[in-house]
């Protein structure tokens, strides 16, 4: 499956869970659904996956926790507050080339709408992969 198509079933997948749930709940209730509707989607979802940073002699086996991964390809950054600071769309930048991911899905579900919740990230991303 390709990128573009993974992202399209992602958000396809975290409006639907948005119109039924609403903004206000906790970050982790809406990776826990979107892990869910993925899976049952028929796509690889690994949660809470440790990534190992690695700087100069310096390695930390976990330098931090990716929300979500999916097939291997897109990195999923679920928030649930009121505004996205700018940090955060670094943050997940920082994930990506850490990961070595191209892409980079930030959505912040408390919001109105969700498509003014989605971002899409990318880091050296070569269209049609």
């Amino acid at each position: 499956m390709l990128i573009n198509e993974i992202t399209s079933v992602i958000i396809e997948e975290s409006i639907y869970i948005h119109r039924n749930t609403g903004p206000g709940l906790f970050e982790s209730v809406y990776e826990e659904l979107l892990s869910y509707r993925l899976i049952k989607r028929g796509l690889k979802v690994e949660r809470q996956k440790a990534v190992p940073v690695v700087f100069e002699e310096v390695k930390m086996d976990i330098g931090f926790r990716a929300d979500l991964i999916v097939e291997n390809k897109v990195l999923v950054e679920i928030k649930s507050v009121e505004a996205l600071a700018n940090i955060a769309s670094m943050q997940t930048l920082t994930y990506l080339r850490f990961t070595g991911i191209n892409i980079g899905l930030l959505i912040n579900f408390n919001v109105d709408k969700l498509k003014d919740g989605i971002k899409r990230i990318a880091n050296n991303y070569i269209e049609g992969t």
